[in-house]
């Protein structure tokens, strides 16, 4: 599933191609939102919240979208032929010189503006907000520490407390804390966790590349995630299946930098 960094820069893509623009061409492909035609409205702003993608109109209406395990936008030209099949496509939102087309969009929203909260408002603060502050880092705290059992790995991905941590960042920060992804909650310095989140999506966020080590070389750019070795000191890294049903993710971690 894409991490909270990857929405942004999506997002970042769209509003850039579509904001103060008026569509051309405003296809919904979806089972609930197929009569629906976006011809003609004026998109304000594009603007994500954790793996939220919210476009906004003119009119006070939201277009709202969650990548998913497959889920993806693209830009094209208008000419340009598209890299994915177009029995995936779920909505082409066109301008006179860009097309956005959104593949496999399984959760697909029209609503008003005003009413978003129906479906973020259960959120947890957006690491990757703009007006980020010491407050979000409070509140971020709080709901971490909420339940002090709870296994480091899933509080971390739970978006109900943090708002764009995804299964790469989730290994990631449990290893620069040195604490396997079983650490009970209550035995990991919260605060540093927070920041580390924020710190690592914040790093990447303007980017499609995805690194934790600072550097950009390939097979250099993460600790331990998807590694057959640990980075740091080379032991041989374990792989497992932490949560159950849907929210089984498989983990990783170095035995020997996170007893």
């Amino acid at each position: 599933m894409p991490e909270g960094d990857t929405v942004f820069f999506t997002c970042h893509r769209l509003h850039e191609a579509l904001a103060g623009q008026v569509l051309t061409r405003g296809e919904l492909r979806h089972p609930q939102l197929s009569t629906m035609d976006l011809t003609g409205r004026g998109v304000h702003e594009v603007r994500p919240v954790g793996k939220h993608l919210l476009i906004r109109f003119d009119d006070g209406h939201t277009l709202h979208s969650h990548l998913r395990m497959d889920g993806a936008w693209h830009l094209y030209s208008p000419e340009a032929r598209w890299r994915r099949p177009g029995h995936q496509v779920r909505a082409v939102l066109g301008t006179a010189g860009k097309l956005a087309v959104g593949f496999n969009l399984h959760d697909l929203r029209w609503l008003p503006t005003k009413a978003e909260s129906r479906l973020i408002g259960h959120l947890g603060p957006d690491l990757l907000d703009p007006e980020w502050g010491d407050e979000h880092a409070a509140e971020a705290i709080r709901r971490l520490t909420a339940d002090t059992g709870r296994e480091l790995g899933r509080a971390l991905l739970d978006q109900t407390v943090m708002a764009g941590v995804g299964n790469l960042y989730k290994t990631e920060v449990c290893f620069l804390l040195g604490r396997s992804p079983w650490t009970p909650v209550a035995e990991i310095d919260a605060a540093r966790a927070v920041r580390l989140c924020r710190e690592l999506l914040l790093r990447n966020a303007w980017h499609p590349e995805q690194s934790t080590t600072n550097r950009l070389r390939r097979g250099t750019q993460h600790w331990v995630y998807g590694r057959r070795t640990c980075l740091r000191c080379g032991a041989r890294v374990r792989r497992g299946t932490q949560g159950e049903d849907v929210e089984a993710r498989v983990t990783y971690h170095c035995p020997h930098c996170q007893p």
